[in-house]
């Protein structure tokens, strides 16, 4: 398998690897765009002709950023809808409210590093929120993706290389909570979500990516004392470039039937056995084929069971 390469680099924005894409007609939901990664893949997407659908827990945040996407781009086709991924009830009001085709699922919304907190179905609410929110979202919205083929997009973290999935205590049960391992394999669960995603869904012509934005300061950050923590500060990124590896992975020619992989930098990365340089390169416990066909169908009975 050949990996990806690109022109684009730690440096090209969102409106830089979408320019000269025509997405006139087609359609893009994308969560947590009432700020930061979010609002800026949103903004490029529109941009690009596409209508944008912006899933947020703020809906007054999202009409505001939905008012300044349409000023700054001339695109009107923008709509705002609720949704808290820790929340199934929330998922499914969204989900079951959907009316036509969607060409491109960007599942961006998350937290980090955030205090010990449990849903109500007893979830560790990092992990609920980041994986089995959008896993609900995707599994949901399959109809609409499959009408006519889509690409939906991942955003993980280089701190998936924290930890795998500790299948035997997913939501530290014995376990003494630790923010960081709890981030770690979310974002662990987001890759191989990706990797599941499209083998399941490639026969109707849905493929998914799993993408690393780099180091940003955005209301991600809030619980971490210093924003981005120990980053170099040559390591960080703007807003515009951090949307980047998104926007190209739900919109390059060059991803056409591509699914399955991780990309940072708008490049696929390399798969690694230890971890590497910093914010570099996937674990291959994330791309591992066995370990996300577990967790699909742990993930499917965890949510049949919440009911």
């Amino acid at each position: 398998m050949t990996a990806i390469t690109t022109p684009y680099g730690f440096s090209s924005t969102a409106s830089e690897v979408a320019h000269g894409i025509d997405l006139a007609g087609r359609r893009a939901l994308v969560t947590g765009a009432s700020s930061g990664l979010g609002a800026e893949t949103a903004r490029a997407l529109a941009e690009a002709g596409a209508g944008v659908t912006l899933a947020v827990r703020d809906t007054a945040a999202g009409e505001r950023v939905a008012r300044d996407i349409a000023e700054a781009t001339g695109n009107r086709d923008l709509l705002v809808a609720r949704l808290d991924l820790a929340d199934p009830a929330s998922v499914a009001g969204l989900t079951g409210a959907w009316r036509g085709p969607l060409h491109m699922l960007v599942a961006n919304a998350g937290v980090m590093a955030s205090p010990e907190r449990y849903t109500d179905q007893g979830w560790e609410w990092q992990f609920a929120t980041n994986h089995l929110g959008h896993f609900a979202l995707a599994t949901g919205l399959h109809g609409a993706l499959a009408a006519e083929g889509a690409r939906v997009v991942v955003v993980s973290s280089s701190g998936h290389q924290l930890s795998p999935i500790v299948w035997d205590d997913i939501h530290f049960a014995f376990r003494g909570y630790d923010r960081w391992l709890a981030y770690g394999q979310s974002k662990t669960a987001n890759v191989l979500f990706a990797v599941e995603a499209t083998r399941r869904w490639a026969d109707e012509n849905i493929t998914a990516n799993a993408v690393m934005p780099g180091a940003i300061h955005t209301n991600l950050q809030r619980h971490i004392e210093g924003g981005s923590g120990r980053v170099p500060p040559e390591l960080i990124k703007t807003v515009e470039q951090g949307a980047a590896t998104s926007v190209f992975a739900a919109t390059s020619p060059l991803l056409k039937g591509i699914g399955g992989r991780y990309f940072a930098d708008c490049n696929e990365a390399e798969v690694l056995d230890r971890r590497g340089a910093p914010l570099q390169g996937v674990a291959r416990y994330a791309v591992d084929p066995a370990g996300a066909q577990r967790l699909w169908a742990l993930s499917e009975q965890m949510l049949a069971d919440a009911g």
